[in-house]
């Protein structure tokens, strides 16, 4: 077993069963194989749904680091990244990412991250699962023009 892997399972384990979470952990090395971070989910703990290992995690290394991009970094996660966590870890520039479980293996336990992908492929359209509905756009197109104006970071 991978040693980073083993510790992203190993802290899983720890609070999935102290009911911080479900069983997802994640760990974080740089390009040499120095663990950065390892956390674990902690949406029952947090009260929060976007606590998912994967954040925790990006979050952590961030902070250790002192950088919003970690484009020379590998994740370790036990399951496949959930749409939030993909787009967190495409956000943050990670480079590679290794993973444990499939959204498949995550649904067959009740966790719906394939409910999900499939709400994406279908053009976010089903207006039973979410209303996504358009809203003053010229005013705040004003405000995104102002940004760039400014030559404000882009990430």
């Amino acid at each position: 077993m991978n040693y980073v892997m083993k510790l992203a399972i190993d802290r899983a384990r720890e609070t999935m069963n102290q009911n911080f979470g479900g069983p997802f952990g994640a760990a974080i090395v740089d390009k040499n194989g120095e663990v950065i971070a390892v956390n674990s989910n902690s949406v029952l703990k947090e009260n929060d749904p976007t606590a998912h290992a994967e954040i925790n995690t990006i979050r952590e290394a961030c902070k250790k680091v002192g950088t919003y991009d970690l484009k020379e970094y590998v994740l370790y996660t036990t399951a496949y990244p959930c749409p939030m966590c993909l787009s967190a870890i495409i956000w943050a520039n990670i480079s590679k990412v290794y993973y444990g479980c499939t959204p498949k293996d995550a649904e067959e336990i009740g966790f719906r991250d394939d409910f999900i992908y499939r709400f994406i492929a279908n053009n976010c359209s089903d207006q039973n699962i979410l209303e996504i509905n358009s809203l003053d756009r010229e005013e705040c197109i004003t405000l995104f023009d102002e940004y760039a104006k400014k030559n404000k970071t882009i990430y």
